[in-house]
């Protein structure tokens, strides 16, 4: 009897054994399916935190977007002014030879503040001397001839300017001929026109009135003249006449 007492009791602690060894064996699965849930979460949140290639996407298509409506900008802001000009170097009164035309200084410096195209008229047969006293029997004999000098080349499409500054040295009291012929074949209507003259002491010379008969239709503002000793000797004179001068005008 105490056999069969030693074996129930054996039997019992084996079946105690197999219980208890049963639960640590499955503990390790909730918390690995945790981690896994944890890190796969992660993974998928990554492409949308900041600093990452997706995020820095967009900021680039828009500075690709502001760039071209720059260009765009630029190119609807070009100038509607052109600053158009007959300029003269060689001896010249009082200030002896210069290697610039007086006009072209003057022409310069109001392109420079109005942001204006600037376009020289230039004889298609330079004729004229280089000494004082021959040019100026030249242009007398073209204004007794009422002369119309050819110009070299074709005037840029002035089609899209609105405003033009015309300047040129005073010859005899009057614009250079030259200057006729550009007024007789180029047509001007509905743009406002600007005079500007160089002398040695005429002034403006009417250059305003005669711009206004070559072109009724036109708009024809207040002028601005310039000794040539002045654009040749004395610049900041000039450029403060300029400037005040374009401020007038609302420049």
């Amino acid at each position: 009897m105490k056999k069969g007492f030693a074996l129930l009791l054996a039997a019992a602690l084996m079946l105690t054994g197999c219980g208890s060894s049963s639960a640590p064996a499955s503990a390790p699965a909730p918390a690995e399916t945790a981690k896994e849930t944890e890190e796969t979460q992660t993974e998928a949140a990554s492409p949308e935190e900041p600093g990452t290639e997706t995020a820095d996407a967009e900021p680039a298509e828009e500075e690709t977007a502001a760039a071209a409506n720059d260009a765009d900008t630029e190119t609807e802001n070009s100038s509607d002014a052109l600053v158009l000009y007959f300029s003269r170097t060689g001896e010249q009164y009082v200030v002896g030879v210069i290697d610039k035309g007086n006009t072209a200084i003057v022409a310069e410096m109001i392109a420079e503040q109005t942001g204006a195209d600037l376009f020289e008229v230039l004889p298609e047969d330079d004729h004229y001397p280089m000494t004082y006293a021959e040019l100026t029997d030249v242009a007398k004999q073209e204004q007794n001839e009422n002369a119309r000098p050819a110009y070299s080349g074709e005037l840029p499409d002035l089609s899209g300017y609105s405003t033009i500054f015309i300047g040129a040295p005073v010859w005899w009291g009057d614009w250079p001929m030259i200057l006729y012929t550009v007024f007789e074949s180029t047509p001007l209507s509905g743009k406002t026109l600007i005079p500007f003259s160089t002398h040695a002491g005429s002034g403006l010379s009417g250059f305003d009135r005669s711009l206004a008969a070559a072109y009724p239709d036109c708009t024809v503002a207040k002028g601005l003249a310039i000794s040539g000793t002045d654009a040749q000797n004395n610049p900041d004179k000039v450029q403060t006449a300029v400037t005040n001068w374009l401020s007038e005008l609302g420049f």
